[in-house]
């Protein structure tokens, strides 16, 4: 399976190509962060980040897009940036047919380092580590990125036929 991760943000949106199955080694395809300028208005930084996504996805084809839940922070300022971008993605794997699953970051965290209260710093080494990576992906968004990836590969399938079991319980 092919997971593109998005640590979604306006300034710094953090993208992650991972390949992989449960009880197989990983292969990182891809790291980065798209950055929009803080200058320009919020309409035009959104579109730059569509376009972006856009080029990933064309470049990567992935299965599916891990993108990270928005959560209420002190600053709603940077959670509306957080949440346009996110929306921006969701959009984007949309227009593609790719099926879009959503993550928190404690599960994320969970899921890499067996903590969900685990700090940027260790999700960062396991992720070096888990990927058997050199040298550890920077910006810290980069790194959460490929933990977003690593996350779903390893339990999204689950939440996947849970939640087809529940839609198909609901029907009847």
């Amino acid at each position: 399976m092919r997971v593109l991760g998005i640590d979604p943000g306006l300034t710094r949106c953090g993208v992650g190509v991972v390949d992989g199955s449960v009880g197989r080694a990983l292969t990182m395809v891809h790291v980065g962060v798209y950055r929009t300028p803080a200058d320009l208005d919020t309409a035009r930084r959104l579109h730059q980040l569509e376009q972006a996504i856009e080029a990933g996805i064309l470049e990567h084809r992935p299965d599916v897009v891990a993108v990270e839940r928005v959560f209420s922070q002190h600053n709603v300022r940077t959670v509306m940036g957080t949440a346009q971008a996110s929306g921006i993605a969701m959009v984007v794997a949309a227009r593609h047919g790719i099926p879009v699953q959503l993550h928190t970051p404690s599960e994320v965290k969970a899921a890499v380092t067996g903590s969900g209260r685990a700090d940027k710093a260790q999700v960062t080494q396991m992720v070096t580590r888990l990927l058997r990576l050199t040298s550890a992906p920077t910006p810290a968004d980069a790194a959460d990125a490929l933990a977003l990836a690593i996350c779903h590969i390893w339990r999204g399938g689950a939440q996947t036929r849970l939640q087809a079991a529940v839609d198909k319980a609901a029907v009847r």
